[in-house]
Protein backbone atom coordinates (compact mmCIF):
# COMPACT_ATOMS: atom_id res chain seq x y z
CA UNK A 1 0.00 0.00 0.00
CA UNK A 2 1.57 3.66 -1.03
CA UNK A 3 2.11 5.61 1.89
CA UNK A 4 0.66 8.66 2.22
CA UNK A 5 2.48 12.33 2.30
CA UNK A 6 2.66 14.42 5.57
CA UNK A 7 1.76 17.70 4.50
CA UNK A 8 2.54 19.22 7.66
CA UNK A 9 5.89 19.23 7.78
CA UNK A 10 9.07 19.60 5.54
CA UNK A 11 9.47 21.80 2.49
CA UNK A 12 5.55 23.14 1.65
CA UNK A 13 6.93 23.56 -2.34
CA UNK A 14 8.00 19.87 -2.48
CA UNK A 15 4.48 18.97 0.00
CA UNK A 16 2.39 20.32 -2.50
CA UNK A 17 3.88 19.36 -5.36
CA UNK A 18 4.61 15.89 -5.03
CA UNK A 19 0.65 15.29 -3.42
CA UNK A 20 -0.57 16.97 -6.86
CA UNK A 21 1.40 15.34 -9.67
CA UNK A 22 -0.54 11.83 -8.84
CA UNK A 23 -4.25 13.78 -8.36
CA UNK A 24 -3.05 16.12 -12.36
CA UNK A 25 -2.23 12.54 -13.59
CA UNK A 26 -5.61 11.10 -11.97
CA UNK A 27 -7.31 14.66 -13.87
CA UNK A 28 -5.40 13.90 -17.49
CA UNK A 29 -6.88 10.22 -17.14
CA UNK A 30 -10.46 11.52 -16.29
CA UNK A 31 -10.11 13.63 -19.73
CA UNK A 32 -8.25 11.36 -21.87
CA UNK A 33 -11.33 9.06 -21.57
CA UNK A 34 -13.45 11.42 -22.63
CA UNK A 35 -10.94 12.30 -25.29
CA UNK A 36 -10.85 8.79 -26.26
CA UNK A 37 -14.20 8.71 -27.01
CA UNK A 38 -14.63 12.06 -29.08
CA UNK A 39 -11.63 10.64 -31.18
CA UNK A 40 -13.50 7.40 -32.50
CA UNK A 41 -16.73 8.85 -32.24
CA UNK A 42 -15.45 11.92 -34.64
CA UNK A 43 -14.63 9.12 -36.84
CA UNK A 44 -18.17 8.33 -37.18
CA UNK A 45 -19.70 11.95 -37.86
CA UNK A 46 -20.50 15.49 -36.42
CA UNK A 47 -23.94 14.35 -35.49
CA UNK A 48 -22.43 11.52 -33.23
CA UNK A 49 -20.41 13.67 -31.56
CA UNK A 50 -23.12 16.26 -30.88
CA UNK A 51 -25.08 13.32 -29.55
CA UNK A 52 -22.20 12.16 -27.25
CA UNK A 53 -22.11 16.23 -26.25
CA UNK A 54 -26.15 16.00 -25.80
CA UNK A 55 -26.47 13.21 -23.35
CA UNK A 56 -22.80 14.19 -21.65
CA UNK A 57 -24.31 17.20 -20.18
CA UNK A 58 -26.43 14.53 -18.27
CA UNK A 59 -23.36 13.01 -16.96
CA UNK A 60 -21.55 16.30 -16.47
CA UNK A 61 -24.97 17.19 -14.07
CA UNK A 62 -23.86 13.63 -11.90
CA UNK A 63 -20.23 15.55 -10.90
CA UNK A 64 -22.86 17.99 -8.68
CA UNK A 65 -24.06 14.63 -7.10
CA UNK A 66 -20.66 13.55 -6.83
CA UNK A 67 -19.41 16.70 -5.32
CA UNK A 68 -21.15 16.16 -1.61
CA UNK A 69 -19.53 12.72 -0.60
CA UNK A 70 -16.25 13.94 -2.61
CA UNK A 71 -16.00 17.33 -0.58
CA UNK A 72 -17.15 15.94 2.73
CA UNK A 73 -14.65 12.86 3.00
CA UNK A 74 -11.86 14.64 0.72
CA UNK A 75 -12.26 17.52 3.86
CA UNK A 76 -13.02 15.27 6.46
CA UNK A 77 -10.36 12.53 5.79
CA UNK A 78 -7.82 15.48 5.51
CA UNK A 79 -8.82 17.39 8.93
CA UNK A 80 -9.06 14.14 10.53
CA UNK A 81 -5.62 12.66 9.67
CA UNK A 82 -4.20 16.35 10.64
CA UNK A 83 -5.90 16.47 14.01
CA UNK A 84 -4.14 12.29 14.00
CA UNK A 85 -7.90 11.20 14.14
CA UNK A 86 -8.16 7.88 12.43
CA UNK A 87 -11.51 7.24 14.09
CA UNK A 88 -13.27 10.51 13.12
CA UNK A 89 -11.92 10.05 9.42
CA UNK A 90 -13.45 6.36 9.43
CA UNK A 91 -16.62 7.89 10.05
CA UNK A 92 -16.31 10.29 7.21
CA UNK A 93 -15.82 7.68 4.85
CA UNK A 94 -18.62 5.24 5.83
CA UNK A 95 -21.07 7.92 5.37
CA UNK A 96 -19.55 9.35 1.89
CA UNK A 97 -19.54 6.13 0.71
CA UNK A 98 -23.01 5.22 2.03
CA UNK A 99 -24.45 8.81 0.08
CA UNK A 100 -23.02 8.16 -3.01
CA UNK A 101 -24.20 4.74 -3.68
CA UNK A 102 -27.86 6.04 -2.69
CA UNK A 103 -27.53 9.01 -4.61
CA UNK A 104 -26.03 7.30 -8.15
CA UNK A 105 -29.01 4.75 -8.06
CA UNK A 106 -31.98 7.60 -7.88
CA UNK A 107 -30.02 9.30 -10.10
CA UNK A 108 -29.30 6.67 -12.77
CA UNK A 109 -33.05 6.06 -12.35
CA UNK A 110 -34.27 9.52 -12.64
CA UNK A 111 -32.61 9.75 -15.97
CA UNK A 112 -33.72 6.27 -17.87
CA UNK A 113 -37.27 7.20 -16.71
CA UNK A 114 -37.30 10.74 -18.18
CA UNK A 115 -34.80 10.19 -21.11
CA UNK A 116 -36.88 11.53 -23.57
CA UNK A 117 -38.23 15.00 -22.38
CA UNK A 118 -34.60 15.04 -21.26
CA UNK A 119 -33.35 15.32 -24.13
CA UNK A 120 -35.96 16.80 -26.14
CA UNK A 121 -35.44 19.98 -24.28
CA UNK A 122 -32.05 20.60 -26.87
CA UNK A 123 -34.62 20.66 -29.99
CA UNK A 124 -32.17 19.41 -31.95
CA UNK A 125 -34.39 18.61 -34.50
CA UNK A 126 -32.80 15.46 -36.03
CA UNK A 127 -34.38 12.01 -34.52
CA UNK A 128 -31.49 10.29 -35.55
CA UNK A 129 -29.14 12.47 -33.12
CA UNK A 130 -32.16 12.10 -30.31
CA UNK A 131 -32.14 8.34 -30.65
CA UNK A 132 -28.15 8.26 -29.90
CA UNK A 133 -28.26 10.38 -27.55
CA UNK A 134 -30.88 8.83 -25.37
CA UNK A 135 -29.54 5.68 -25.86
CA UNK A 136 -25.70 6.43 -24.62
CA UNK A 137 -27.58 7.95 -21.76
CA UNK A 138 -29.78 5.01 -20.56
CA UNK A 139 -26.24 2.98 -20.89
CA UNK A 140 -24.28 5.44 -18.86
CA UNK A 141 -27.14 5.61 -16.16
CA UNK A 142 -27.31 1.71 -16.32
CA UNK A 143 -23.13 2.37 -14.60
CA UNK A 144 -23.79 5.04 -12.53
CA UNK A 145 -22.68 4.05 -8.96
CA UNK A 146 -19.56 3.05 -10.93
CA UNK A 147 -19.06 5.84 -12.61
CA UNK A 148 -19.43 8.22 -9.21
CA UNK A 149 -18.39 6.16 -6.42
CA UNK A 150 -14.48 6.11 -8.46
CA UNK A 151 -14.36 10.07 -7.37
CA UNK A 152 -15.45 9.26 -3.83
CA UNK A 153 -12.72 6.79 -3.64
CA UNK A 154 -10.16 9.36 -5.28
CA UNK A 155 -11.06 11.93 -2.72
CA UNK A 156 -10.56 9.50 0.52
CA UNK A 157 -7.32 8.29 -0.65
CA UNK A 158 -6.13 12.02 -1.43
CA UNK A 159 -7.55 13.79 1.89
CA UNK A 160 -5.17 10.90 3.46
CA UNK A 161 -1.84 11.70 1.62
CA UNK A 162 -2.20 9.42 -0.99
CA UNK A 163 -2.62 10.63 -4.00
CA UNK A 164 -1.05 7.93 -6.24
CA UNK A 165 -2.81 4.96 -5.68
CA UNK A 166 -5.97 6.49 -7.07
CA UNK A 167 -3.66 7.37 -10.17
CA UNK A 168 -2.15 3.95 -10.69
CA UNK A 169 -5.80 2.75 -10.61
CA UNK A 170 -7.25 5.48 -12.83
CA UNK A 171 -4.61 4.68 -15.47
CA UNK A 172 -5.89 1.14 -15.45
CA UNK A 173 -9.43 2.16 -16.43
CA UNK A 174 -7.67 4.09 -19.34
CA UNK A 175 -5.95 1.96 -20.86
CA UNK A 176 -9.12 -0.63 -20.72
CA UNK A 177 -11.63 2.32 -22.28
CA UNK A 178 -8.84 3.05 -24.90
CA UNK A 179 -8.52 -0.49 -26.33
CA UNK A 180 -12.56 -1.24 -25.92
CA UNK A 181 -13.48 2.62 -27.56
CA UNK A 182 -12.47 1.67 -31.11
CA UNK A 183 -12.96 -2.15 -30.97
CA UNK A 184 -16.76 -1.10 -29.94
CA UNK A 185 -17.08 1.97 -31.77
CA UNK A 186 -16.40 1.30 -35.00
CA UNK A 187 -16.56 -2.53 -34.69
CA UNK A 188 -13.38 -3.88 -35.44
CA UNK A 189 -12.51 -7.68 -35.65
CA UNK A 190 -15.11 -9.89 -34.38
CA UNK A 191 -16.92 -6.69 -32.31
CA UNK A 192 -19.81 -4.92 -33.56
CA UNK A 193 -20.35 -1.68 -34.60
CA UNK A 194 -21.85 0.40 -31.76
CA UNK A 195 -20.97 3.73 -32.47
CA UNK A 196 -22.04 5.80 -29.78
CA UNK A 197 -23.43 3.07 -27.87
CA UNK A 198 -20.33 1.60 -28.31
CA UNK A 199 -18.53 4.71 -26.41
CA UNK A 200 -21.28 4.28 -23.43
CA UNK A 201 -20.29 0.36 -23.14
CA UNK A 202 -16.74 0.94 -23.32
CA UNK A 203 -16.85 3.96 -20.78
CA UNK A 204 -19.20 1.56 -18.28
CA UNK A 205 -16.82 -1.38 -18.62
CA UNK A 206 -13.76 1.00 -17.97
CA UNK A 207 -15.28 2.33 -14.80
CA UNK A 208 -16.60 -1.05 -13.37
CA UNK A 209 -12.91 -2.16 -13.59
CA UNK A 210 -12.14 0.79 -11.56
CA UNK A 211 -14.05 0.23 -8.94
CA UNK A 212 -12.98 -2.95 -8.38
CA UNK A 213 -9.40 -2.14 -8.22
CA UNK A 214 -10.36 0.58 -5.50
CA UNK A 215 -12.13 -2.08 -3.23
CA UNK A 216 -9.45 -4.62 -3.39
CA UNK A 217 -7.01 -1.68 -2.60
CA UNK A 218 -9.63 -0.84 0.15
CA UNK A 219 -9.73 -4.37 1.65
CA UNK A 220 -5.93 -3.93 2.17
CA UNK A 221 -5.55 -0.16 3.97
CA UNK A 222 -6.89 -1.51 7.23
CA UNK A 223 -5.75 2.00 9.14
CA UNK A 224 -8.70 3.60 6.67
CA UNK A 225 -10.85 1.04 5.79
CA UNK A 226 -11.09 -1.73 8.51
CA UNK A 227 -15.11 -2.19 10.54
CA UNK A 228 -15.93 0.74 8.46
CA UNK A 229 -19.72 -0.81 9.37
CA UNK A 230 -21.00 0.22 5.95
CA UNK A 231 -24.59 -1.83 6.56
CA UNK A 232 -25.21 -0.12 9.50
CA UNK A 233 -28.02 3.07 10.15
CA UNK A 234 -25.80 6.84 9.15
CA UNK A 235 -26.18 9.18 12.21
CA UNK A 236 -27.29 11.97 10.96
CA UNK A 237 -24.55 14.10 12.41
CA UNK A 238 -21.89 13.13 10.06
CA UNK A 239 -24.53 13.36 7.61
CA UNK A 240 -24.88 17.16 7.83
CA UNK A 241 -21.32 17.89 8.44
CA UNK A 242 -20.93 16.37 5.18
CA UNK A 243 -23.96 18.15 3.21
CA UNK A 244 -22.92 21.42 5.16
CA UNK A 245 -19.17 20.87 3.44
CA UNK A 246 -20.43 19.42 -0.11
CA UNK A 247 -23.50 21.03 -0.98
CA UNK A 248 -21.93 24.54 -1.83
CA UNK A 249 -19.93 22.92 -4.12
CA UNK A 250 -22.30 20.22 -5.48
CA UNK A 251 -25.02 23.36 -5.93
CA UNK A 252 -22.53 25.22 -8.14
CA UNK A 253 -21.37 22.16 -10.09
CA UNK A 254 -24.99 21.64 -10.84
CA UNK A 255 -26.13 25.23 -11.72
CA UNK A 256 -23.09 25.29 -13.72
CA UNK A 257 -23.95 22.42 -15.47
CA UNK A 258 -27.57 23.78 -15.73
CA UNK A 259 -26.55 27.31 -17.03
CA UNK A 260 -23.97 25.18 -19.54
CA UNK A 261 -26.86 23.41 -20.91
CA UNK A 262 -28.99 26.44 -21.34
CA UNK A 263 -26.07 27.73 -23.42
CA UNK A 264 -26.19 24.95 -25.06
CA UNK A 265 -29.38 25.50 -26.58
CA UNK A 266 -28.69 29.35 -27.37
CA UNK A 267 -25.65 27.96 -29.48
CA UNK A 268 -28.28 24.69 -31.02
CA UNK A 269 -29.31 27.73 -32.80
CA UNK A 270 -27.17 27.81 -35.41
CA UNK A 271 -27.51 23.84 -35.92
CA UNK A 272 -25.52 20.36 -34.55
CA UNK A 273 -21.92 21.72 -35.74
CA UNK A 274 -21.37 24.47 -33.30
CA UNK A 275 -23.03 21.81 -30.49
CA UNK A 276 -19.95 19.66 -31.29
CA UNK A 277 -17.46 22.02 -31.63
CA UNK A 278 -18.24 23.02 -28.45
CA UNK A 279 -17.95 19.67 -26.45
CA UNK A 280 -14.19 18.91 -28.26
CA UNK A 281 -13.54 22.64 -27.52
CA UNK A 282 -14.36 21.92 -24.09
CA UNK A 283 -12.19 18.61 -24.01
CA UNK A 284 -9.19 20.30 -25.28
CA UNK A 285 -9.87 22.94 -22.89
CA UNK A 286 -9.84 20.83 -20.22
CA UNK A 287 -5.81 20.54 -20.59
CA UNK A 288 -5.82 23.09 -17.84
CA UNK A 289 -8.93 23.19 -15.89
CA UNK A 290 -8.14 19.46 -15.10
CA UNK A 291 -4.43 20.00 -14.22
CA UNK A 292 -5.78 22.85 -12.27
CA UNK A 293 -8.16 20.40 -10.63
CA UNK A 294 -5.36 18.27 -9.43
CA UNK A 295 -3.49 21.81 -7.58
CA UNK A 296 -7.22 22.93 -6.52
CA UNK A 297 -7.37 18.95 -4.49
CA UNK A 298 -4.15 18.95 -2.95
CA UNK A 299 -4.44 22.59 -1.93
CA UNK A 300 -7.56 21.10 -0.18
CA UNK A 301 -5.47 18.53 1.37
CA UNK A 302 -2.47 20.33 1.93
CA UNK A 303 -4.44 23.25 3.87
CA UNK A 304 -7.36 20.64 5.44
CA UNK A 305 -4.22 18.74 7.26
CA UNK A 306 -2.26 21.88 8.23
CA UNK A 307 -5.76 23.19 9.59
CA UNK A 308 -6.15 20.31 11.60
CA UNK A 309 -3.19 20.73 12.81
CA UNK A 310 -3.28 24.08 13.84
CA UNK A 311 -0.07 25.00 11.52
CA UNK A 312 -1.88 28.27 10.55
CA UNK A 313 2.00 29.91 8.93
CA UNK A 314 1.93 26.52 6.86
CA UNK A 315 -1.55 27.42 5.42
CA UNK A 316 -0.67 30.78 4.56
CA UNK A 317 2.21 30.62 2.72
CA UNK A 318 0.85 27.24 0.89
CA UNK A 319 -1.38 29.40 -1.03
CA UNK A 320 1.37 31.88 -2.35
CA UNK A 321 3.26 28.88 -3.30
CA UNK A 322 0.45 27.57 -5.10
CA UNK A 323 -0.55 30.33 -6.55
CA UNK A 324 2.75 30.62 -7.97
CA UNK A 325 2.91 27.17 -9.44
CA UNK A 326 -0.69 27.52 -11.31
CA UNK A 327 -0.05 31.27 -12.96
CA UNK A 328 2.77 29.48 -15.09
CA UNK A 329 0.55 26.76 -16.15
CA UNK A 330 -2.12 29.14 -16.96
CA UNK A 331 -0.51 31.57 -19.04
CA UNK A 332 1.12 28.03 -20.79
CA UNK A 333 -2.64 27.15 -21.25
CA UNK A 334 -2.97 30.46 -22.93
CA UNK A 335 -0.20 30.22 -25.22
CA UNK A 336 -1.15 26.58 -26.48
CA UNK A 337 -4.37 27.46 -27.20
CA UNK A 338 -4.41 30.57 -29.04
CA UNK A 339 -1.29 29.50 -31.17
CA UNK A 340 -2.00 25.72 -31.66
CA UNK A 341 -5.73 26.03 -32.26
CA UNK A 342 -6.01 24.52 -35.82
CA UNK A 343 -3.51 21.33 -35.14
CA UNK A 344 -5.15 21.11 -31.79
CA UNK A 345 -8.67 20.81 -33.44
CA UNK A 346 -8.01 18.96 -36.10
CA UNK A 347 -6.89 15.75 -34.62
CA UNK A 348 -10.48 15.41 -33.45
CA UNK A 349 -12.94 16.42 -36.29
CA UNK A 350 -11.17 16.30 -39.73
CA UNK A 351 -13.52 18.31 -40.79
CA UNK A 352 -12.70 21.77 -42.74
CA UNK A 353 -15.61 23.45 -41.50
CA UNK A 354 -15.41 22.25 -38.06
CA UNK A 355 -12.40 23.39 -37.92
CA UNK A 356 -12.77 27.34 -38.38
CA UNK A 357 -15.53 26.92 -36.17
CA UNK A 358 -12.77 25.37 -33.48
CA UNK A 359 -10.38 27.60 -33.83
CA UNK A 360 -11.99 30.69 -33.03
CA UNK A 361 -13.75 28.81 -29.63
CA UNK A 362 -10.25 27.78 -28.59
CA UNK A 363 -8.80 31.06 -29.25
CA UNK A 364 -11.35 33.24 -27.20
CA UNK A 365 -11.25 30.65 -24.79
CA UNK A 366 -7.67 31.08 -24.47
CA UNK A 367 -7.39 34.76 -23.11
CA UNK A 368 -9.14 33.62 -19.75
CA UNK A 369 -6.78 30.38 -18.81
CA UNK A 370 -4.77 32.38 -16.23
CA UNK A 371 -7.67 33.46 -13.96
CA UNK A 372 -9.30 30.84 -14.37
CA UNK A 373 -6.63 28.11 -13.06
CA UNK A 374 -6.40 30.87 -10.43
CA UNK A 375 -9.83 30.51 -9.32
CA UNK A 376 -10.11 26.72 -9.31
CA UNK A 377 -7.23 26.88 -7.14
CA UNK A 378 -8.35 29.30 -4.79
CA UNK A 379 -11.56 27.19 -4.41
CA UNK A 380 -9.25 24.33 -3.53
CA UNK A 381 -7.34 27.02 -0.94
CA UNK A 382 -11.09 28.06 0.83
CA UNK A 383 -12.54 24.49 0.57
CA UNK A 384 -9.95 23.11 3.09
CA UNK A 385 -10.60 25.57 5.49
CA UNK A 386 -14.00 24.29 5.43
CA UNK A 387 -15.26 27.41 3.79
CA UNK A 388 -17.26 25.99 0.88
CA UNK A 389 -19.38 29.20 0.45
CA UNK A 390 -16.99 31.90 -1.09
CA UNK A 391 -15.79 29.36 -3.98
CA UNK A 392 -19.95 28.14 -4.61
CA UNK A 393 -21.02 32.26 -4.55
CA UNK A 394 -18.44 33.54 -7.17
CA UNK A 395 -18.74 30.27 -9.11
CA UNK A 396 -22.77 30.51 -9.72
CA UNK A 397 -23.25 34.50 -9.63
CA UNK A 398 -20.81 34.62 -12.88
CA UNK A 399 -21.85 31.44 -14.40
CA UNK A 400 -25.79 32.43 -14.42
CA UNK A 401 -24.69 35.82 -15.84
CA UNK A 402 -23.18 33.68 -18.99
CA UNK A 403 -26.93 33.59 -20.21
CA UNK A 404 -27.61 36.94 -20.62
CA UNK A 405 -24.54 37.63 -21.95
CA UNK A 406 -24.68 35.06 -24.11
CA UNK A 407 -28.02 36.04 -25.42
CA UNK A 408 -26.80 39.91 -25.23
CA UNK A 409 -23.84 39.41 -26.93
CA UNK A 410 -24.93 36.69 -29.94
CA UNK A 411 -27.61 39.12 -31.16
CA UNK A 412 -24.75 41.76 -31.78
CA UNK A 413 -22.95 41.39 -35.18
CA UNK A 414 -20.68 38.56 -33.09
CA UNK A 415 -23.06 36.02 -33.80
CA UNK A 416 -22.14 32.95 -32.10
CA UNK A 417 -18.55 34.18 -31.29
CA UNK A 418 -20.74 36.22 -28.64
CA UNK A 419 -21.31 33.38 -26.73
CA UNK A 420 -17.93 32.21 -26.51
CA UNK A 421 -16.71 35.55 -25.57
CA UNK A 422 -19.43 35.48 -22.76
CA UNK A 423 -18.04 32.37 -21.15
CA UNK A 424 -14.66 33.70 -21.27
CA UNK A 425 -15.25 37.16 -19.53
CA UNK A 426 -17.14 35.67 -16.91
CA UNK A 427 -14.29 32.91 -16.20
CA UNK A 428 -11.88 36.02 -15.76
CA UNK A 429 -14.12 38.16 -13.39
CA UNK A 430 -14.49 34.54 -11.43
CA UNK A 431 -10.41 34.49 -10.76
CA UNK A 432 -10.20 38.18 -10.29
CA UNK A 433 -13.15 37.89 -7.42
CA UNK A 434 -12.18 34.76 -5.54
CA UNK A 435 -8.66 35.29 -5.20
CA UNK A 436 -9.13 38.66 -4.36
CA UNK A 437 -11.56 37.29 -1.55
CA UNK A 438 -9.20 34.74 -0.73
CA UNK A 439 -6.63 36.79 0.09
CA UNK A 440 -8.54 39.29 2.22
CA UNK A 441 -9.73 36.30 4.07
CA UNK A 442 -5.84 35.11 5.08
CA UNK A 443 -5.07 38.74 6.01
CA UNK A 444 -8.13 39.22 8.06
CA UNK A 445 -8.65 35.34 9.51
CA UNK A 446 -6.58 35.77 13.04
CA UNK A 447 -5.51 32.06 12.41
CA UNK A 448 -3.35 33.29 9.38
CA UNK A 449 -2.73 37.41 10.05
CA UNK A 450 -0.11 37.08 12.43
CA UNK A 451 1.97 35.22 10.18
CA UNK A 452 1.75 37.33 7.44
CA UNK A 453 4.78 39.63 7.58
CA UNK A 454 6.65 36.48 7.61
CA UNK A 455 5.10 34.72 4.82
CA UNK A 456 5.84 37.99 2.07
CA UNK A 457 9.80 38.43 3.07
Amino acid sequence: MTKSINLTEGSITKAITKLALPIIGTSFVQMAYNMTDMIWVGRVGANAVAAVGTAGFFTWLAMAIILIPKIGAEVGVAQSVGKADIEEAKKYIKHSLQMIVFLAVAYGAFLILFRKPLIGFYRLGDAKIESDAMTYLVIVSLGMVFFTINPVFTAIFNGYGDSRTPFNVNVIGLIMNIILDPLLILGIGPFPRLEVAGAAVATVIAQFTVTLIFVTKASKQRELFSNLGLSRMPDLAHVREIVRLGFPVALQSGLFTIFAMCTARIIAAWGPLPIAVQKVGSQIESISWMTAGGFQSAMSAFIGQNYGARKWDRVFKGYFVGLGIVSILGVFATCLLIFGARPLFAIFIPDEEAIRYGVVYLRILGLCQLPMVIEIMTAGAFIGHGKTFPPSIVGIVFNALRIPGALLLSATPLGLNGVWWAISISSIMKGVVLSTWHIRFLRKNPDTSEFRLVATK
